[in-house]
């Protein structure tokens, strides 16, 4: 409804100027189909936009066709047309270019030229944001880091050398690696989940002829990840040594650095500075760090897994944040905090030592409840982005404001230093580890900045900026001082006009008549519109406009003061304004320091933060006893999902979790529909991967073992729009797994061989099965409804049957209540109630009836079909004498005394005794197992 009432309207001066307008959009080049043309008028008051994607704003921003304006003709003929004011535009290409992975182009008018030529000004994509960020963020802080990667390839017979590099350009950050994969460029498809991606430069292949590059373009469309497409000169390394010397500064040769050697990560990163223009922006020169990524360091994750864990955020969340995993963690109190923790949710740690040294930090700020509440909510609270700010000062477009803004940080860090200091343990290590990591830096920081301080004490006028109005000291100059006597002098008579006023009126000066400072009209005076009756048949109050916060007047001397006054305040402006840049350049010199800074205040905001949602969790979280990788076992008490456990009305019902090698390494989960299978099997993976990020996890008590990836095939869904279906999903996933785990790793499969027929799919859950828990050897969880995969169990030692506990309430009229308890105990659930679930989505009476009469007759035949099989396995001499043993076994329960008046469990137990008697003749005659045994 706002977007609706600040709409603008696209108009021309004449017919002509409009006909022109819409010849030059008709005959603009293609684009693609997620890139949005904007068209900027009245010097950026507000931008046009036109053609479908005029349609697209329409029902995206606005949710109505009815902004449509149709340019040069009528709805068949004319182009769809429809304007975005400055602040709307804002809030769309924020969440256009962070949320849905679009490109923009922003056009401008070129100057003395005719109405209809224009130029593009401005570009930016997912990963590329660098002409928008001032605009995008000033009012907002960056959350999530836009990665942009390129990618070079070569075929090495069955190998893949794949050489990437990497840019964050709102950190100056270049990082590149080089690896080995297999075809299915799995190594890569971590890398892009542990690096956020956002967007993707790939070598250009319009004919789609190459068959790896096809491949590798399946990959990053499978991470929702957009593509650009570059030519092959652009992966030209002819200038990539002088290049990144200018980016990276003199002190560094590149040509020295282990990196240099890799030569298709440099042909990557020749891309990557071309695509963003690197070198064109001098302010870059020296600032940009250059670092190698290492897969081995961190647990490697697939899309799939990305998915199923509900790591990150996605569009279908809604506005419930703690559906996913980041949104349950993300408490942090500041961007540069929140940015560093979707890093570390993407880059499981692999080295005990610095997983246990998280996990100590996230212990003592939970056990010390002041140290954390202090920390949380006076020393971060409000705490502005350090390095947005520093690359403020670098670029040059700092303002005093920002200088402030920096100063009121840094006042922050005694008070930081003080609470650490404060810390109490008998615990010697904990004191020590504490000085290490956090409070030596913070106090070489403190100490490096003090000159700062002392400068912007010395010249920041801070009784000014406490009303928004950011000018230096008068003291610091003679002129400054002069204008700064009059400035007072004439907001002192302004004051004295305010009260007067107000006594005239017989209006209270501090509840009902407002003096205030309006963008438009200066200083006035304001009032309810209730009270604005006094105001009629005064000629001596000048009304100057009714909004909704009321009437807004003045008089004729205050408009004089005002008007002095804000002259004024501009020849103060004009005089300080190279003292101004004196100052912005001596705090530029501190940006070093700055971003450093930022870096140890990201990590303690982190590691706070997992103690906070650990400490307010519905059950607090515990520290898990975590052993090297091939170590120990899989020991979880009480498990629970934490995204499901703090959903409003959820009453979480906790599971046991145990994998033990040798005895349960792979555990087959049956049960019924909804019975809480997935959620079982997910929540597992979810507390491996939070453990080795460092947080605490969900259980009562908890023993992991150090997992190198965490492998998932969840759920059915196809992929049409890239000629995928749902069963060739659920294989290439699959095959994914089945080439990248080691014994080292943690498998999740949920619903295997459901998307071709029964016996196809059966035998190929059978075949991954087998394949993964003899061959493999690694953890594994898999959840189906193929029941006959729990025979699996009697072939493998190590196979482990569970299943999810339902209580079923017999009716005398032959229907059944099932009540799910999502309990999960040892053994075998052989069905899955799926006409039951039918019932529950309230399906029609008569299609639950003829679903169970099918179901009862395939099982009637599938019972025959099994007798044949036994029938067919026996010679007929096993079945004569199994037939005697029956019925003799049958003669000797008849023949039992009083039998007719004995209760059921006494029955039971005379069957019992004879089958007991009876035992050894059964086993020696293979057709009499099969009958006994079912019976």
């Amino acid at each position: 409804m706002n977007a609706l009432k600040d709409r603008p309207d696209v108009t021309f001066d004449n017919k002509q100027g409009e006909q022109g307008f819409c010849s030059f959009i008709r005959g603009l080049p293609q684009k693609s189909g997620n890139t949005i043309r904007l068209f900027e008028r009245s010097a950026g008051e507000f931008y046009s936009i036109h053609g479908d994607d005029a349609l697209y704003i329409a029902q995206n921003v606005y949710k109505t066709t009815s902004v449509i304006k149709y340019l040069g003709g009528n709805v068949k003929t004319g182009v769809p047309s429809c304007a975005l004011s400055r602040q709307n535009l804002e809030t769309f290409l924020r969440d256009a270019l962070m949320n849905k992975q679009m490109k923009i182009e922003i056009w401008a008018q070129e100057q003395k030229k005719a109405n209809y030529s224009w130029k593009i000004i401005q570009q930016a994509s997912p990963g590329n944001i660098q002409d928008l960020e001032d605009f995008l963020f000033s009012n907002v802080e960056i959350s999530n880091s836009p990665v942009v990667l390129s990618v070079k390839l070569q075929n090495l017979g069955d190998q893949k050398i794949v050489g990437v590099a990497f840019a964050d350009t709102t950190i100056r950050e270049l990082g590149v690696s080089e690896f080995i994969d297999n075809e299915l460029f799995s190594n890569f498809e971590s890398l892009l989940i542990q690096l956020g991606v956002k967007e993707c430069i790939i070598q250009s292949d319009e004919a789609h002829k190459d068959y790896e590059l096809t491949k590798l373009r399946e990959v990053i469309e499978k991470c929702d990840i957009v593509i650009t497409e570059l030519k092959k000169s652009h992966y030209n390394t002819k200038d990539i040594e002088q290049d990144l010397n200018r980016l990276l500064g003199d002190e560094i040769s590149v040509a020295s650095l282990p990196e240099f050697e890799m030569k298709h990560a440099m042909a990557a990163c020749a891309s990557i500075i071309k695509y963003l223009s690197l070198l064109t922006d001098t302010s870059n020169f020296g600032y940009y760090i250059l670092r190698h990524h290492d897969l081995s360091q961190y647990m490697k994750l697939d899309a799939s897994a990305l998915r199923a864990l509900n790591l990150m955020p996605s569009q279908h969340d809604g506005p419930n944040k703690n559906t996913s995993l980041y949104g349950l963690l993300n408490k942090c109190k500041t961007s540069q905090g929140s940015r560093m923790l979707s890093q570390w949710l993407k880059q499981p740690l692999m080295n005990l030592k610095e997983i246990e040294q998280r996990q100590t930090f996230v212990e003592i700020f939970v056990n010390d409840t002041e140290l954390r509440q202090s920390i949380r909510e006076e020393h971060l609270n409000n705490l502005p982005d350090l390095h947005r700010l520093a690359k403020r000062f670098q670029r040059g477009k700092a303002t005093l404001q920002d200088v402030i803004r920096v100063y009121q940080a840094i006042q922050k860090l005694p008070g930081l230093i003080c609470a650490f200091e404060l810390f109490n343990s008998m615990d010697d290590t904990l004191r020590d580890l504490i000085e290490e990591i956090f409070l030596t830096k913070l106090k070489e920081h403190n100490d490096q900045l003090e000159k700062f301080k002392e400068l912007v004490e010395t010249t920041v006028d801070f009784e000014a900026a406490e009303n928004h109005h950011y000018v230096l000291k008068a003291d610091f100059n003679d002129e400054l001082k002069v204008i700064k006597e009059k400035l007072d002098k004439t907001m002192r008579e302004m004051n004295k006009e305010h009260q007067m006023v107000g006594r005239k009126l017989g209006l209270d000066t501090e509840k009902k008549l407002h003096f205030e400072k309006q963008a438009t009209y200066g200083y006035c005076l304001r009032m309810s519109r209730l009270e604005a009756n006094c105001l009629r048949g005064q000629s001596e109050y000048i009304e100057l406009a009714t909004q909704r916060t009321g009437v807004f007047f003045t008089t004729r001397k205050l408009k004089e003061l005002s008007s002095d006054f804000l002259s004024e305040s501009e020849h103060y402006d004009d005089v300080q304004s190279s003292l101004v840049k004196e100052v912005i350049n001596i705090s530029a010199s501190y940006c070093p320091a700055l971003e450093t800074l930022n870096v140890v205040l990201a990590h303690i905001d982190v590691l706070v933060t997992f103690a906070d949602v650990s400490v307010r969790a519905p059950t607090p979280y515990i520290r898990p006893k975590m052993m090297d990788k091939g170590e120990g076992h899989v020991i979880l008490k009480n498990a629970r999902h934490p995204c499901l456990e703090i959903q409003d009305d959820v009453s979480f019902i906790p599971n046991d979790v145990e994998l033990i090698r040798g005895q349960s390494e792979l555990q087959i989960i049956t049960g019924p529909n909804m019975g809480g299978k997935s959620t079982y099997i997910r929540q597992i993976g979810v507390i491996a991967l939070m453990a080795q990020v460092g947080c605490f996890v969900p259980c009562t008590e908890a023993c992991l073992c150090i997992f190198d990836s965490i492998l998932a095939r969840v759920g059915a869904g196809d992929s049409q729009l890239r000629g995928v279906s749902t069963f060739m999903l659920e294989m290439l996933e699959t095959a994914t797994i089945l080439k990248t785990a080691t014994t080292n790793s943690l498998i999740i499969i949920d619903e295997l061989g459901r998307g071709t027929s029964t016996y196809d799919g059966f035998g190929l859950a059978w075949a991954i099965s087998e394949y993964i828990s003899t061959q493999m050897r690694c953890f594994c969880l898999f959840a189906t409804h193929f029941h006959e995969l729990t025979a699996l169990s009697e072939e493998v030692p190590h196979v482990r049957n569970l299943h999810v506990t339902a209580h079923i309430d017999q009716k005398a009229c032959g229907t059944r209540d099932i009540t799910l308890l999502y309990k999960v105990t040892e053994g075998i659930c052989d069905e899955s109630f799926g006409i039951h679930v039918a019932e529950l989505a309230n399906f029609p009476e008569i299609a639950v009836k003829l679903a169970r009469r099918k179901a009862n007759e395939l099982e009637v035949f599938m019972k025959h079909e099994k007798d044949q099989d036994a029938k067919d396995k026996c010679s007929n001499q096993e079945i004569e004498e199994g037939d005697i043993i029956i019925k003799e076994f049958l003669r000797d329960i008849a023949q039992t005394p009083d039998i007719e008046s004995m209760n059921y469990n006494s029955i039971l137990d005379r069957i019992q005794e004879v089958k007991d008697k009876y035992q050894e003749k059964i086993e020696r005659n293979p057709w009499c197992r099969d009958v006994i045994a079912g019976f």
